[in-house]
This record gives C-alpha cells, structure tokens and sequence, in this order.
C-alpha cells in the first residue's frame, strides 16, 4: 500500500483583490438581470498532478518559483483543499511548511514548546519526555523561559525547527526549511535530516531550491513546471534536466539587455570593452568540451594611468560557486598600465569542469590590492560532454583523471598531476 497517492489534483486560486460588497452587488445584479457576472481570472496552481510515493521512500520535489510545489505539500498536509481530485496519505505527517510560524511572543520558549507540540498532535505526556532534548538541540537552554518576542529570528527559527522534527511520524513533509540559523546549526539540521531519513526509514517529501542537496539526499525526484509534473524519476536524471532547464534560461536572459545578470562594482578607472573565448584554433567560440583548453581574451580600457595593476579571470556556476580564478599576481615584475586600451589573454590548458553553463568573473586591483573593477557573470559559456561521459559517475563539478591499480582485492586511485594553468601578459592594442 502506498504511503501518499496523489491522484488527479488539480488547484485553482482567483487572481487579483477579493470583491468588495460594491462588487457583490454589481454582481447580484447583473445575474438578476440575465446577464453574466464578471469574474477574476482563475490560476491553475497544480494541473492534473498524479503519482505515488512508496512507505520509506525519499521524494524530492523541484521546480521554478511558481511550479506549484508548495501548494502541493500544503494539499498533502490538509492545510488546503484541492479544486478537483484526490489524495491519500496514509500514515501520521509531520509537516515542516513553515518553521516557527506558529510561535506566540508572550509565550516563553518552554510554553511555545506545549502549545506547538499540541498543534502539531504530540500528546502533552510525549512532549514532557522531549522537551529537554528539544531544548538542548535549539542550544537555547539559557534562554527556554524568556519570552519568544525577546528572541532573535534565528533563535525562533531554531526553535521550531527543533520542535517539529521531534515528532515521530511515518510522513515527513519538508519545505524549505533546512537552511535555518547560522552554518553550525544547519549542519546539525543537515545531520538530523538524514538520520530521519537514513536512519529512521521515514517517508519523506522534500521541497528545496538547493538542488545538490535534494539529488544527494533523494532516491526519486518529481519536476514540476508551471502546475504539471514535467518528468519523474532518477533523482540524478530530474536533477540534471532541472539544471539543464535553468542554464538554458539563464543563458537566454543573459542575451538580453533587460535580463542581464551582470553583477558590476567599477571604481572608473578601468571598463571591460569585451570578452571572447577562443578554441583550440584561435576562433572565437561558446563552448568548449571537458578537459579542453579554455582561452579567456578580454579587452579593458584604462581612463586613467594605474600602476602595476594585478587583474584575476575566474569562472562561477550559475548560482555563484566559484571554480577557477587565475592571477597575475604570479608574475613578480607587473607592468604598468598607462592610460589606453589592452587585450590580455588568460589559458587554462585543460578545463577540468563537468559539462553544465558557466560563468566569467573578472577582478582588477591596483598596487595596494584596492578593488577598481569586480564583475560576475560577465559571459557565459558551455561546457560540451566528451565521448566518454556517459562512462563517468553522476555528482560532480570536476573532471580530473587518475589512475588505478589492482592491489590484492582492493582498488584504489592514485590522484594524476593536476594541470597546469597559464597567464599571457596583456599587450598593447589601437584603440
């Protein structure tokens, strides 16, 4: 027996403000009339959603802003009703849609404790036993019987993550609410997470826009797309076809002056006049194939004479995880660079990046290491698989190669030298 069967949900919201009595009446009106009552314009948040998930089994859901999945989980955590079709859950759910919202300021934390565990269906004598293992993973033993509306949202947060993750249930619904309170306490999250879901064999839905996350922590992710489920399956599949789906977007915007994603600080002494990859033959290019060269050519104009200037080309994800940055601070004798303009030309003899869409990143400092141009997502470009990706395991950001050898009954890999990267000095060029 399944533990949720989603069959057939559709939901639907009206648009726009509610109606005022004015309106009511213009509609009664009408209608007595014999003539039609205008209507607000209906948005379908799910469309014919349909599929199963399995007792044990550790969904993701993912999509845009918009794709419906939050309206989905509240529908599965009876907090909205769908417009037409059905679900069935069968099991006691743990819902962690909105972590703290339930919180009472004039309460102390201990009081919310109680009242939170009982709107959440934990029996007063259950919640007794936990509240001091609550407590201790909040870390706010110091400040439990001190009202909540003294307490900072970081404090809250924790909180009531805390207190719904101490519910024993068979369902776990989980929204967005992993990254709560500072970074050691999101790994404590992290750790509690997957030992509810590794340890504990629970039933998991989880809804994140961290998709590294989801396609480590799932067996099976669900992909939703403007109110429909676009694909479900593999959460290594879903996961790259999300990521594939972004890109593209992403790399569409960036086309457009009005979508551009460019992130600019320039003190006006230097500008970027222009970036230009360039292939193994010296053409200019948009993509590139794992492990190949990658020739980063950029043109600045310096307005003003800046001495000995240091200048770093690196490249980014899309969602700005940085991955390479190449200096000249290597070079000991930097020239100066008089007022003008001047070509400089960065190699990476073998870019060792897994195939995706990727960003440049440029920096400029002069002598006293002062920021005068830092830019992001400046161009982006491709990374094509090679004939031998299909061969290569899922996960990853990097390529690097390595051997491997049989010792006994045992492998294990014995790391290759790691390329060598190379910077041309900038010459002069006619403005």
């Amino acid at each position: 027996m399944s533990a949720i069967e989603v069959n057939h949900v559709s939901k639907e919201f009206r648009l726009g403000q509610l109606t005022s009595f004015k309106d009511n009446l213009t509609g009664l009106m009408a209608r007595l009339k014999g003539q039609p009552a205008p209507q607000r314009k209906v948005f379908k948040a799910l469309d014919d959603i349909d599929f199963k998930v399995e007792p044990g089994e550790v969904v993701g859901i993912i999509g845009q802003n918009g794709a419906g999945k939050s309206t989905l989980l509240k529908i599965l955590s009876n907090v909205v009703q769908p417009t037409s079709g059905s679900v069935k859950v069968s099991g006691k759910v743990a819902p962690l849609i909105e972590v703290g919202a339930g919180l009472i300021g004039d309460l102390t934390g201990r009081e919310n404790i109680y009242l939170n565990g009982s709107i959440l269906g934990i029996p007063r004598a259950e919640i007794k036993k936990k509240v001091d293992e609550i407590v201790a993973f909040a870390e706010l033993e110091e400040f439990i019987d001190t009202p909540i509306k003294r307490y900072s949202s970081g404090m809250k947060v924790r909180l009531g993550f805390s207190i719904a993750t101490s519910i024993e249930a068979e369902i776990l619904i989980v929204d967005e609410v992993l990254a709560v309170g500072d970074l050691a306490f999101q790994r404590k999250c992290f750790d509690r997470m997957e030992d509810v879901i590794k340890g504990q064999g629970r039933t998991v839905l989880l809804v994140s826009h961290n998709i590294r996350q989801v396609e480590r922590m799932c067996s099976r992710v669900v992909l939703l797309d403007h109110g429909k489920v676009l694909k479900d399956g593999d959460s290594g599949e879903v996961c790259t076809l999300f990521y594939q789906r972004s890109n593209d977007k992403i790399h569409s915007d960036s086309t457009q002056e009005h979508g551009s994603r460019k992130r600019i600080k320039s003190s006006g002494e230097v500008d970027v006049e222009k970036i230009v990859l360039l292939d193994t033959h010296g053409e200019t290019t948009e993509e590139i194939h794992s492990g190949e060269p990658l020739r980063i050519r950029v043109a600045f104009r310096f307005n003003q004479a800046v001495k000995k200037p240091e200048i770093v080309i690196g490249t980014h994800t899309t969602d700005f995880v940085y991955l390479t940055a190449n200096s000249t601070a290597i070079f000991e004798n930097r020239p100066d660079f008089p007022q003008g303009l001047y070509e400089v030309e960065c190699c990476i003899p073998s870019y060792p990046i897994a195939p995706g869409v990727y960003c440049i990143r440029i920096a400029v400092f002069d002598q006293y290491r002062r920021v005068i141009f830092s830019g992001e997502t400046l161009r982006m470009f491709s990374v094509r698989p090679t004939s031998e990706e299909s061969r290569q395991a899922p996960m990853r950001l990097v390529n690097v190669d390595a051997s491997w050898e049989l010792l006994g009954n045992q492998f294990f890999s014995v790391p290759a030298t790691l390329p060598e990267t190379s910077a041309i000095l900038p010459r002069k060029i006619k403005d």
